[in-house]
């Protein structure tokens, strides 16, 4: 964990020396006093738990007797589910905020406020990564507007309620994300999420008021793999329903993807990371998200070879 008001002083050395050895050697790492203030995150908070209750929880109920009921006779199939119960908002391009059903409006405003201050931070991380690794300030927010001029933005909401037989089922099954920075609001209260760390899975405990961020293939394939996108996981638990608010800040569908020319080595041409316009990636991971990413970047390098006149040129 680290505290973003260090930034502004004579800590910002230290500071930018922590988040790059988080980047480099975790591709996780936890935040606070980042500009979003304590009251808005507890209105979240409370909405989004009071709306479970209200909505979801009497459907998802009914799901998960009938879901371990067939895990129980099929184990096979019992690892394939996760135990969650989730919706998805889309900011930008475009929002849907309006379409989505159930949502009341104090809740839809609460949820468009707490949007903008998390793209606002999403951005200012992203700069912060760009001078890290020695590009220039807004390489990495260009480079993920793409043609159109706009990011995909969006958010996860998900609960993960009690779980009779977290033996059986897992809460979100392993997998790296396939976007570009994801910023996550977790209660402080259930814990369950975990990454991969030289082959153990390590706790990401929950802290009051953090934002934990990740890094997904994306940064990866852009930073030609000096900063690497990590397997992670959420385990079922018995007692405690956590609530969990991922955003996910990711390049547009048009933008075309590649490592960053300064962050390859000449020696290093053949080695780079694939070229690939971002919603073809997309595709490809839908099919695939929870398997190891390298083949997804074998499969675009291939591709490459055979067919230069298939990729669009930037």
């Amino acid at each position: 964990g680290t505290s973003m008001s260090l930034l502004d002083g004579a800590e910002r050395p230290a500071a930018m020396g922590l988040l790059r050895d988080a980047c480099e050697s975790w591709g996780f790492f936890e935040i606070l006093n980042h500009g979003i203030s304590t009251e808005l995150m507890d209105e979240v908070e409370k909405m989004t738990k009071d709306h479970y209750k209200r909505v979801r929880e009497q459907r998802f109920l009914e799901f998960a007797s009938k879901t371990l009921k067939e895990g129980c006779d099929d184990v096979n199939k019992a690892e394939k589910l996760d135990w969650e119960s989730t919706f998805f908002v889309r900011h930008l391009p475009e929002s849907n905020i309006a379409d989505i059903p159930d949502l009341d409006d104090d809740y839809r405003r609460l949820m468009k406020r707490f949007a903008a201050e998390l793209e606002t931070l999403a951005e200012r991380l992203l700069d912060l990564l760009c001078e890290n690794l020695g590009l220039e300030k807004g390489y990495l927010t260009k480079a993920f507007r793409g043609p159109a001029g706009a990011p995909t933005f969006g958010t996860k909401v998900s609960s993960y309620p009690p779980c009779p037989r977290p033996d059986l089922v897992k809460g979100l099954r392993a997998h790296t994300d396939r976007g570009g920075i994801i910023l996550l609001f977790q209660d402080d209260r259930v814990g369950g999420l975990q990454l991969l760390k030289d082959g153990e899975w390590v706790d990401v405990p929950p802290m009051r008021h953090s934002i934990v961020v990740n890094l997904g293939d994306q940064l990866e394939v852009i930073t030609n793999g000096r900063y690497k996108s990590v397997m992670h996981r959420v385990v079922a638990q018995i007692d405690g329903n956590r609530m969990s608010i991922a955003s996910f800040y990711n390049p547009g569908s048009d933008a075309v993807i590649s490592p960053a020319p300064a962050l390859v080595k000449e020696e290093e041409a053949g080695e780079t990371y694939p070229k690939f316009v971002f919603e073809d990636y997309m595709k490809l991971y839908v099919r695939h998200k929870f398997e190891a990413k390298e083949p997804r970047f074998e499969a675009f390098k291939a591709m490459e070879n055979e067919t230069p006149n298939r990729i669009a040129i930037a």
